[in-house]
């Protein structure tokens, strides 16, 4: 699914830019921490619009950040839904090892992180593009 570049990319950076849309077709975007698993992106969400956008509306685009000259682009098109067979995010050793650094900035535990982030999002990707 991925080339080598783009899954080296989805692996290191933390965070990546979601667009759910809302049941009145309004897109919503959200910059999220995620985790690469195989071809699919997992995160953790507080339960906010994008969870209720994803369960009305299963289709999402994603984008991670650009080189600011136009360059370094890459868009993905995927499904998206609650993964009720993930763990909590505590629970999640690779979850954790990415992203507990950044969780102890914010002064959460990756206990509390999971409280606060409860949803468990799954997104299957369709389609990518790069350039």
């Amino acid at each position: 699914m991925f080339d080598k570049k783009t899954r080296e990319r989805l692996q290191q950076e933390p965070v990546i830019w979601l667009t759910t849309v809302s049941s009145q077709g309004q897109p919503q975007t959200s910059v999220v921490w995620f985790l690469l698993e195989d071809d699919d992106l997992l995160m953790y969400s507080a339960e906010t619009a994008r969870v209720t956008n994803i369960a009305s509306h299963s289709e999402v685009a994603l984008n991670l950040d650009g080189d600011r000259r136009g360059g370094a682009v890459v868009t993905m098109e995927g499904v998206a839904a609650v993964d009720s067979n993930a763990p909590r995010a505590s629970q999640h050793p690779g979850y954790v090892g990415k992203y507990l650094d950044f969780m102890k900035s914010n002064g959460w535990s990756p206990d509390e992180f999971s409280s606060l982030y409860p949803v468990p999002i799954r997104i299957r990707i369709e389609k990518v593009r790069t350039w």
